[in-house]
Protein backbone atom coordinates (compact mmCIF):
# COMPACT_ATOMS: atom_id res chain seq x y z
CA UNK A 1 0.00 0.00 0.00
CA UNK A 2 1.72 3.57 -0.82
CA UNK A 3 1.60 6.41 1.23
CA UNK A 4 -0.46 7.96 -0.44
CA UNK A 5 -3.35 4.97 -0.10
CA UNK A 6 -2.36 4.77 3.69
CA UNK A 7 -3.09 8.46 3.87
CA UNK A 8 -6.39 8.13 1.59
CA UNK A 9 -7.04 4.87 3.65
CA UNK A 10 -6.72 6.86 7.41
CA UNK A 11 -8.72 10.24 5.97
CA UNK A 12 -12.08 7.03 5.12
CA UNK A 13 -11.42 5.73 8.32
CA UNK A 14 -11.47 9.07 10.16
CA UNK A 15 -14.71 10.59 8.10
CA UNK A 16 -16.30 7.16 8.72
CA UNK A 17 -15.80 7.58 12.59
CA UNK A 18 -17.11 11.36 12.59
CA UNK A 19 -19.86 9.91 10.35
CA UNK A 20 -20.88 7.20 12.59
CA UNK A 21 -20.34 9.99 15.59
CA UNK A 22 -22.94 12.29 13.91
CA UNK A 23 -25.52 9.80 13.73
CA UNK A 24 -25.13 8.14 17.24
CA UNK A 25 -25.74 12.20 18.59
CA UNK A 26 -28.57 12.12 16.02
CA UNK A 27 -29.94 8.52 16.82
CA UNK A 28 -29.57 9.27 20.73
CA UNK A 29 -31.25 12.93 20.36
CA UNK A 30 -33.91 11.11 18.34
CA UNK A 31 -34.28 8.75 20.93
CA UNK A 32 -34.43 11.53 23.72
CA UNK A 33 -37.38 13.73 21.70
CA UNK A 34 -38.93 9.94 20.98
CA UNK A 35 -39.57 8.98 24.73
CA UNK A 36 -39.95 11.93 26.51
CA UNK A 37 -42.98 12.06 23.80
CA UNK A 38 -43.96 8.59 24.43
CA UNK A 39 -43.90 8.89 27.75
CA UNK A 40 -46.92 11.60 27.78
CA UNK A 41 -48.37 9.67 24.84
CA UNK A 42 -48.68 6.72 27.26
CA UNK A 43 -50.10 8.45 29.86
CA UNK A 44 -52.92 10.19 27.19
CA UNK A 45 -53.40 6.71 25.95
CA UNK A 46 -53.93 5.73 29.11
CA UNK A 47 -56.65 7.81 29.94
CA UNK A 48 -58.45 7.61 26.42
CA UNK A 49 -58.42 3.95 27.12
CA UNK A 50 -59.93 4.27 30.44
CA UNK A 51 -62.70 6.42 29.05
CA UNK A 52 -62.99 3.69 25.60
CA UNK A 53 -62.89 0.85 28.12
CA UNK A 54 -65.90 1.54 30.30
CA UNK A 55 -67.75 3.07 27.32
CA UNK A 56 -66.54 0.26 25.18
CA UNK A 57 -68.41 -1.69 28.81
CA UNK A 58 -71.63 -0.16 28.24
CA UNK A 59 -71.85 -0.89 24.69
CA UNK A 60 -71.37 -4.47 25.10
CA UNK A 61 -74.25 -4.83 27.66
CA UNK A 62 -76.79 -3.44 25.41
CA UNK A 63 -75.32 -4.13 22.03
CA UNK A 64 -73.77 -7.83 22.13
CA UNK A 65 -70.83 -8.25 19.47
CA UNK A 66 -71.74 -5.33 17.08
CA UNK A 67 -70.61 -2.73 19.83
CA UNK A 68 -67.54 -4.98 20.48
CA UNK A 69 -66.41 -4.60 17.12
CA UNK A 70 -67.22 -0.55 17.55
CA UNK A 71 -64.74 -0.63 20.51
CA UNK A 72 -62.05 -2.65 19.23
CA UNK A 73 -62.46 0.10 15.90
CA UNK A 74 -62.07 2.99 18.16
CA UNK A 75 -59.23 1.23 20.14
CA UNK A 76 -57.19 0.87 17.01
CA UNK A 77 -58.03 4.45 15.95
CA UNK A 78 -57.07 6.09 19.11
CA UNK A 79 -53.64 4.36 18.99
CA UNK A 80 -53.21 5.42 15.72
CA UNK A 81 -53.81 8.73 16.49
CA UNK A 82 -51.77 8.84 19.64
CA UNK A 83 -48.92 7.08 17.40
CA UNK A 84 -49.46 9.98 14.62
CA UNK A 85 -49.75 12.82 17.33
CA UNK A 86 -46.29 11.20 19.17
CA UNK A 87 -44.68 11.39 15.50
CA UNK A 88 -45.93 15.03 14.95
CA UNK A 89 -44.91 16.34 18.26
CA UNK A 90 -41.41 14.92 17.38
CA UNK A 91 -41.31 16.50 14.00
CA UNK A 92 -42.35 19.88 15.85
CA UNK A 93 -39.79 19.62 18.80
CA UNK A 94 -36.56 19.50 16.06
CA UNK A 95 -38.83 22.70 14.51
CA UNK A 96 -38.52 24.27 17.68
CA UNK A 97 -34.85 23.23 19.14
CA UNK A 98 -32.83 26.21 20.09
CA UNK A 99 -30.79 27.81 17.36
CA UNK A 100 -27.29 26.58 18.45
CA UNK A 101 -28.57 23.12 18.02
CA UNK A 102 -30.72 23.56 15.06
CA UNK A 103 -28.00 24.81 12.87
CA UNK A 104 -25.99 21.83 14.45
CA UNK A 105 -28.16 19.77 13.09
CA UNK A 106 -28.65 20.59 9.82
CA UNK A 107 -25.06 21.16 9.65
CA UNK A 108 -24.64 17.47 10.46
CA UNK A 109 -26.99 16.36 8.18
CA UNK A 110 -25.34 18.27 5.48
CA UNK A 111 -22.24 16.57 6.10
CA UNK A 112 -23.94 13.42 6.41
CA UNK A 113 -25.54 13.95 2.83
CA UNK A 114 -22.51 15.56 1.13
CA UNK A 115 -20.65 12.76 -1.10
CA UNK A 116 -18.48 15.28 -3.21
CA UNK A 117 -18.25 18.06 -0.83
CA UNK A 118 -19.38 20.83 -3.27
CA UNK A 119 -22.96 20.41 -3.14
CA UNK A 120 -25.51 23.21 -3.12
CA UNK A 121 -27.85 23.26 0.16
CA UNK A 122 -31.70 24.48 -0.37
CA UNK A 123 -33.63 25.64 2.57
CA UNK A 124 -36.79 27.34 3.30
CA UNK A 125 -37.05 30.47 2.39
CA UNK A 126 -37.08 31.83 5.99
CA UNK A 127 -34.28 29.36 6.96
CA UNK A 128 -32.15 30.17 4.42
CA UNK A 129 -32.25 33.82 5.29
CA UNK A 130 -32.25 33.01 9.08
CA UNK A 131 -29.67 29.83 9.28
CA UNK A 132 -28.45 29.24 5.29
CA UNK A 133 -25.25 31.22 5.66
CA UNK A 134 -24.20 29.53 9.25
CA UNK A 135 -25.23 26.07 8.32
CA UNK A 136 -23.04 26.18 4.83
CA UNK A 137 -19.97 27.24 7.06
CA UNK A 138 -20.17 25.12 10.22
CA UNK A 139 -21.31 22.08 7.53
CA UNK A 140 -17.65 23.00 5.80
CA UNK A 141 -16.12 23.14 9.08
CA UNK A 142 -16.90 19.65 9.71
CA UNK A 143 -16.07 18.57 6.14
CA UNK A 144 -12.57 20.21 6.49
CA UNK A 145 -12.49 18.29 9.93
CA UNK A 146 -12.60 14.75 8.23
CA UNK A 147 -10.17 15.97 5.68
CA UNK A 148 -13.30 15.79 2.98
CA UNK A 149 -13.47 18.75 0.36
CA UNK A 150 -15.60 21.32 1.80
CA UNK A 151 -16.90 23.41 -0.84
CA UNK A 152 -20.98 23.44 0.20
CA UNK A 153 -22.65 26.62 -0.54
CA UNK A 154 -26.13 27.93 -0.25
CA UNK A 155 -28.49 27.67 -3.22
CA UNK A 156 -30.50 30.52 -4.50
CA UNK A 157 -33.47 27.94 -4.73
CA UNK A 158 -35.55 27.75 -1.66
CA UNK A 159 -38.26 24.99 -1.21
CA UNK A 160 -41.49 25.03 0.59
CA UNK A 161 -40.88 22.68 3.43
CA UNK A 162 -40.58 23.05 6.90
CA UNK A 163 -37.63 22.08 8.26
CA UNK A 164 -33.87 20.77 7.22
CA UNK A 165 -32.55 21.04 4.21
CA UNK A 166 -32.03 19.20 0.51
CA UNK A 167 -28.53 18.42 -0.69
CA UNK A 168 -28.15 19.09 -4.03
CA UNK A 169 -25.66 17.54 -6.63
CA UNK A 170 -27.26 18.73 -9.88
CA UNK A 171 -29.93 16.64 -10.54
CA UNK A 172 -29.17 14.81 -7.52
CA UNK A 173 -31.07 15.51 -4.40
CA UNK A 174 -30.86 14.02 -1.02
CA UNK A 175 -33.80 14.88 0.99
CA UNK A 176 -33.00 15.88 4.71
CA UNK A 177 -35.75 17.57 5.55
CA UNK A 178 -37.29 16.85 8.97
CA UNK A 179 -40.69 15.51 7.52
CA UNK A 180 -38.35 13.15 5.67
CA UNK A 181 -36.30 12.14 8.43
CA UNK A 182 -39.46 11.48 10.90
CA UNK A 183 -41.71 9.51 8.56
CA UNK A 184 -38.45 7.33 7.40
CA UNK A 185 -37.64 7.35 11.46
CA UNK A 186 -41.32 6.35 11.88
CA UNK A 187 -41.11 3.51 9.63
CA UNK A 188 -38.02 2.09 11.38
CA UNK A 189 -39.46 2.45 14.29
CA UNK A 190 -42.90 2.02 14.74
CA UNK A 191 -43.02 -1.25 16.34
CA UNK A 192 -40.43 0.12 19.37
CA UNK A 193 -42.97 2.83 19.97
CA UNK A 194 -46.36 0.73 19.72
CA UNK A 195 -45.12 -0.83 21.99
CA UNK A 196 -43.91 1.72 24.17
CA UNK A 197 -47.06 3.28 24.50
CA UNK A 198 -49.49 -0.06 24.34
CA UNK A 199 -47.63 -1.89 26.65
Amino acid sequence: MTGIEKITARIQEDAQQEIDAVLSEAKTQADGVTARYAAEAKQAAADILEKGERSAEECRQRLNSTAQMDAKKLELSTKQDLLDKAFTLALEKLNQLPEKEYIDLLAQLAVKASVSGSEQLIFPAADRARYGVTVATKANELLKKVGKPAALTLSEETRAFKGGLLVCDGDVEVNCTFETLVRLARSETVGEVTAVLFA
